[in-house]
């Protein structure tokens, strides 16, 4: 299954827009994802501005309506048929973005 992924970001890059594309960088890493990152110059987040990050075209929601979490990206691949297997060790890897993230608050 090809997996595309898409960033958009604020420019220069912020928070929120850094951590996604980590995200997109881990799931390239670890599920040979496609991934691009396009600069909107229009704030809606989890939609169709910055920050979001689509998979396969659909905005993944974060489940606090805030900030995408590495369970909410799990979900969302799960969703688009990415298998069991595919995504075991896949949260670890996306927890390092966050960790980075957090770190820099």
């Amino acid at each position: 299954m090809t997996l595309q992924v898409c960033v958009i970001s604020q420019d220069p890059p912020g928070g929120r827009c850094r951590l996604y594309a980590g995200y997109a960088e881990a799931l390239a890493d670890c599920l040979g994802a496609r991934t691009e990152i396009l600069l909107g110059g229009e704030r809606d987040a989890h939609g169709a501005g910055f920050p979001s990050l689509l998979v396969n075209g659909v905005p993944v929601q974060p489940a606090d309506g805030v900030i995408l979490m590495p369970s909410d990206l799990c979900a969302a691949l799960a969703a688009a048929g990415q298998n069991d297997a595919a995504l075991a060790g896949l949260a670890d890897a996306l927890d390092a973005p966050l960790a980075q993230m957090l770190g820099d608050a």
